[in-house]
């Protein structure tokens, strides 16, 4: 049985996912958050495969803003790795504040484009 505050998150999941695309240039950097780790994947849907993933548990980090910093900076890296300069950012629903602003951040210092 889903919650009221969980309901309203997939109905905003819905509407970002139905306006966000990602291509093969420009991917689109899915996040999940929960109380354990937070994980990002840069997914190409027009192939409909996730090109690559990473998550607080290979930053060997908490999931706090922290441990978001280090993945933003991990994910963009990969990113650069793979010649990815420019994504789509889809923040899945959640509010743009806190852990996911701190992730989102980390990855435009590394070099992402939003």
């Amino acid at each position: 049985m889903t919650t009221y505050k969980t309901q309203k998150r997939q109905a905003r999941q819905r509407r970002i996912r139905a306006k966000v695309h990602g291509t093969a240039s420009r991917p689109r950097l899915a996040i999940h958050r929960s109380l354990l780790q937070i994980t990002a994947q840069l997914i190409d849907d027009e192939a409909g495969k996730t090109l690559f993933a990473a998550s607080t548990k290979e930053t060997k980090k908490k999931s706090d803003a922290e441990g978001a910093k280090a993945l933003g900076t991990l994910i963009a890296k990969k990113a650069k790795d793979a010649k990815i300069s420019e994504i789509v950012f889809d923040r899945s629903g959640y509010k743009y504040h806190g852990r996911i602003k701190a992730l989102a951040d980390a990855a435009r210092e590394g070099g992402l484009k939003f």
